[in-house]
Formats: C-alpha cells, sequence, structure tokens
C-alpha cells in the first residue's frame, strides 16, 4: 500500500545557509510528486531529509505518521526505493547483485526467479542478471537502478533526477515506464527533476521551490493555464517556448 509523507517544519541549515526554511508539506498516498525548481532552491536536499540521508536541523518528517528519525535507517531505507542521479550501480558486481544488494543487507535473499521478475518490469531481459554494468548502456544501467529500488517491495519511491544523464527517447520511455510501475505496483513517489516538460506530463501534483521554499503548489494542469506565480511560470515558459519553435519550423 502506498505511503503518505507529511513535513512539519523541516529546516535544514549549513552554517548561515538555510538550505530549507520550514517547509510544511503533506504528500497524500498515491501521489507522483515532482519537486522542481533551479539548481540550489533544496530540491534534492528534501528528498533527502524522507530516507535520512540528510538530517534536519529542524522539524521532523512523518512516513506513514511516524517519525523517521526514530526508525532504523538500514529497514527504513529497505522499504523506501531510491534511484540515483547517476545511476550508482557497483561496478564490480553484476546485473543480478546489484538489484539484490538492498534486500541483502537485511538479511533477505532474492532469488533469480525474482531477479528476473525485477528485470522484466523494467523492460528488461532476464538474461542480462549475470552481466556487469558497464556492459551495458546507460538507460539500461539506469533501468537496473529502478529495479534495484522496487527490489525491496516499497510503498515510496525516490527519484532524484532519475534521468537527467539520458538521451531523449531513452529518457521518455523510461519515464513513461516508471510512472505505469507507479500506478500498477500503488507507489507513492516522490521525482527531483530540473525539467519542467518532465514534471508536467509524469506528476500529478508540481512543487516550485526557490530558496528552500515551496512557492507553488499546483497541479500539471494548473500551471500549464498559468498558475503558480511568476517563478514557476518562469520555469513553465521554457518548454512552452521551445513548443513554439518547433512549431514555428513546420512553418
Amino acid at each position: 500500500m502506498a505511503s503518505s509523507l507529511t513535513f512539519e517544519g523541516v529546516t535544514k541549515r549549513y552554517d548561515s545557509t538555510e538550505a530549507l526554511a520550514g517547509i510544511d508539506l503533506t504528500v497524500e498516498p498515491g501521489s507522483f510528486v515532482a519537486l522542481v525548481g533551479a539548481s540550489g532552491s533544496g530540491k534534492s536536499t528534501l528528498l533527502k531529509t524522507i530516507n535520512r540521508l540528510t538530517e534536519p536541523s529542524e522539524g521532523r518528517v512523518l512516513l506513514d505518521g511516524e517519525d523517521v528519525s526514530a526508525s532504523d535507517p538500514t529497514a527504513m531505507r529497505r522499504s523506501t526505493g531510491y534511484v540515483f542521479q547517476r545511476i550508482g550501480l557497483f561496478p564490480h558486481m553484476t546485473v543480478g547483485e546489484n538489484i539484490a544488494i538492498g534486500p541483502r543487507l537485511v538479511g533477505t535473499r532474492l532469488g533469480n526467479e525474482r531477479i528476473g521478475e525485477l528485470l522484466e518490469l523494467v523492460d528488461l531481459d532476464p538474461g542480462m542478471i549475470d552481466r556487469l554494468p558497464d556492459a551495458l548502456s546507460g538507460g539500461q544501467q539506469q533501468r537496473v537502478g529502478v529495479a534495484r529500488a522496487l527490489a525491496g517491495q516499497p510503498s515510496l519511491l525516490l527519484m532524484d533526477e532519475p534521468f537527467g544523464a539520458l538521451d531523449p527517447v531513452t529518457r521518455d520511455a523510461l519515464g513513461t515506464r516508471v510512472r505505469d510501475l507507479h500506478e500498477r505496483l500503488d507507489l507513492t513517489t516522490i521525482m527531483v527533476t530540473h525539467d519542467m516538460a518532465e514534471a508536467l506530463i509524469l506528476a500529478d501534483r508540481v512543487l516550485v521551490m526557490d530558496k528552500g521554499r515551496i512557492v507553488a503548489d499546483e497541479t500539471p494542469q494548473a500551471l500549464a493555464s498559468g498558475k503558480g506565480g511568476d517563478v514557476a511560470q518562469e520555469l513553465v515558459a521554457v518548454p512552452r517556448h521551445q513548443a513554439e519553435m518547433l512549431k514555428g519550423l513546420e512553418a
């Protein structure tokens, strides 16, 4: 069952820099939320407070009503899938070993049949199980990263710029697949992205961050219709302008 998330006054300071400025937010179970904003706006920092890769200076994060700071980090991360920005596969381990690493750390062994099922979920051939990551394309490696994030049967999927290093065709295909898996596996998904078009297409809810604050909280439809304020509309203007330029080429 999909998880709920609550942020209560979440603040993060690095010396004199306030990376997060008192975030209050509730994410309903089954939501697909995109966090967008300029570099340094606090997107990745907020994401990492969920699985305790970053500890807040003040406030707390509740996962299904429980303060994440009171939970065992290893056990909590097993139930929370995490897809890294730079894929993060272990180069000396096979595809199968990479996928199974999370459950193994908490004493659970994944059999080859289960690993094969996870590979099929992300549209990869189960026969890849014994390959090393450097034998795979970048898109295939990131699909393995998604399979690894799903290995512990999480109720919450966190993604930090998961498609940023991929070519546009692969990026679009994998984004569509992740959205399908979000629905099929009954997940709550939080995705950090710099790409507003990606956020508008994949998410149900888009949070725009600026200087450690959430300055817009809208549906994609509302943002596309001009809502959300100046910062949000500056981001929406980029894909809109690109679409207009492409349309102009057809004239």
